[in-house]
């Protein structure tokens, strides 16, 4: 069998031991400056011991010691004549009185060792958690339940990363309640959404909902959705107060969101330099404001709006037409929905909010329901699942109305049944029984 050439040994790093080649001047391994000559360890000097050997045989050996003597021949040393040292080169304590060739001089050890964090058992005896900086009660890891959570977001104890605060989101305010999920094959959530409620002027309560989904071919999509989202939820429960019609509400809000995601691609040029070819931060937008005998939806891009009667007998309907590549081609007549929406080109956006959107067209709609139900406000990540009114309906809890975010969990819980391919955010309002029966607007 043929072998390599072998090789010289080459020199070794004085530091790391790792090879090195010749004319190197640092380690590659350690970064050791090479060109520091180490100093020689400290050692004590050889002894000379006397010779008893055959003549001749170039060897020094100790002189055998007469029998019964109890002494030590002139001339040689044993170990315990020169003081010791440990690894810091510290002396070594004094020897006590012990049985021959056993040594005490190691410090006694514990009966126990201290755990690197707190047992989880004894701080729930305590009720207490690990203190952070300043005092502050710190994060206790998901996967331990017992380490502190450092501001890596590792935990101190397992090394166990943590879930960030957007991989799964869940808000409440009055009757709506939404959740987002990162899903199960995204690296992070790129939704958001804003869920409020507050008083008209004629002394109604309004609630709303609002849910963006951030364009991943953009740059910065999770903050785009995120300004958006905050920025029309602080619209609407602005000017629902003040006495503007819901619908005129919710077409401002959408616009004064695409006015801030609009402004974080308004950055310094330096700032591109490093990826001048991204598009600037985008994400769609749906909303919807829930008043006493009310439904208004708005929307830009492909997330949707559901309308579930609470008498699953009665039709169900999607309130929102996509702005996609699909819808195009079904309102265009060239394909049906079922091939549409099969197609690879189906899930492309045609209306977003960005600086590099098209002309921004804020679709608006107001409808009357005559019976109470459901109202489901989501992004593709869950209506990819329930595709269809009719399924949307048989997903949504029959309770939906009375506990909307126990719906919401259940509806993201679907996506994620489902194979959970995207981020998935959901919002569910309360439609009441109208004081009188009412048609669509």
């Amino acid at each position: 069998m043929s072998q390599m050439p072998q090789q010289a040994a080459l020199p070794k790093c004085p530091s790391c031991a790792e090879p090195v080649e010749p004319g190197d001047r640092f380690c590659g391994a350690c970064g050791h400056d090479l060109s520091v000559v180490a100093a020689a360890p400290q050692d004590h000097p050889t002894l000379t011991m006397t010779d008893t050997g055959p003549p001749g045989d170039g060897v020094d050996w100790p002189a055998p010691e007469p029998p019964g003597s109890g002494g030590t021949p002139a001339g040689v040393h044993l170990p315990t004549d020169l003081p010791g040292t440990d690894s810091g080169g510290r002396p070594l304590p004094p020897e006590e009185e012990s049985a021959p060739g056993v040594r005490f001089d190691r410090p006694a050890e514990p009966e126990e060792y201290p755990l690197q964090a707190p047992d989880p058992r004894a701080a729930a005896d305590a009720g207490a958690v690990p203190a952070g900086p300043a005092g502050e009660p710190a994060q206790v890891c998901v996967a331990c339940r017992a380490g502190r959570v450092d501001s890596d977001g590792y935990c101190e104890n397992c090394g166990h990363a943590q879930p960030r605060e957007r991989d799964h989101m869940e808000g409440e305010s009055g009757p709506v309640a939404a959740v987002s999920d990162r899903g199960l094959r995204h690296h992070r959530n790129e939704d958001a959404f804003t869920v409020g409620h507050t008083t008209l002027p004629d002394g109604g309560p309004a609630a709303l909902a609002v849910v963006c989904d951030g364009v991943s071919s953009a740059t910065r999509p999770d903050e785009a959705s995120l300004a958006a989202s905050r920025v029309a939820g602080d619209v609407l429960l602005a000017a629902l107060p003040r006495g503007t019609h819901p619908q005129q509400a919710l077409h401002e809000a959408i616009v004064a969101a695409a006015q801030a995601v609009n402004a974080l691609a308004e950055e310094p040029a330096t700032a591109r330099e490093h990826s001048p070819h991204q598009n600037a931060p985008a994400c769609t937008i749906v909303g919807a404001i829930v008043t006493a005998g009310l439904l208004v939806v708005g929307w830009v891009g492909d997330s949707r709006v559901y309308w579930v009667p609470a008498d699953r007998g009665a039709p169900a309907a999607r309130l929102t037409e996509d702005d996609s590549w699909a819808a195009q081609m079904v309102a265009a007549g060239l394909m049906s929905e079922a091939e549409a929406y099969a197609d690879e080109r189906a899930h492309a956006i045609t209306g977003w909010l960005g600086a590099d959107a098209y002309e921004l067209e804020p679709h608006t709609a107001s409808f009357k329901p005559d019976r109470p139900g459901v109202v489901v406000v989501c992004t593709d990540g869950l209506w990819n699942y329930a595709e269809t009114a009719e399924e949307m309906s048989e997903v949504v809890p029959a309770d939906a109305a009375a506990r909307p975010l126990h719906s919401a969990r259940v509806l993201v819980g679907h996506a994620l049944d489902g194979g959970g391919h995207d981020n998935v955010t959901v919002a569910v309002l309360p439609f009441p029984a109208p004081p009188q029966g009412a048609v669509s607007a």
